[in-house]
């Protein structure tokens, strides 16, 4: 079992950055493919990113690619994604989620079996 922790999350202003975390305990964290979601109030919950358990290969929503960038440190347990030249639609609660999926399917919600707490993202204009 996988327990997920975000951090990182703040108010900025249009154009500005931040860099979430998402810390994992259990030593299987290895095994997990990572992936980063985000839901607006109001709105269901969407795919950000994914990187896959054992490579660089990671995958981005059109909506953030070139912006956003995925990493991973499996030594650290730790995945992050930096957040630059962020858009008042980028304001959301941002969530890590871990399990094992098929590249078709990375950016379903149902692919995942762990997800952490969430940590909120507000981008002003």
């Amino acid at each position: 079992q996988v327990q997920l922790v975000e951090s990182g999350g703040g108010l900025v202003q249009a154009g500005g950055s931040l860099r979430l975390s998402c810390a994992a305990s259990g030593r299987t964290f290895s095994m997990y493919d990572m992936g980063w979601f985000r839901q607006a109030p109001g709105k269901e919950r969407e795919y950000v990113a994914a990187r896959r358990r054992s490579s660089d290969l990671t995958w981005y929503a059109d909506s953030v690619k070139g912006r956003f960038t995925f990493s991973r440190d499996n030594a650290k347990n730790t995945v992050w994604l930096q957040m630059d030249s962020l858009k008042p639609e980028d304001t959301a609660v941002y969530y890590c989620a871990a399990g094992v999926v098929g590249d078709r399917d990375a950016y379903r919600t149902t692919s995942y079996d762990y997800w952490g707490q969430g940590t909120q993202v507000t981008v002003s204009s």
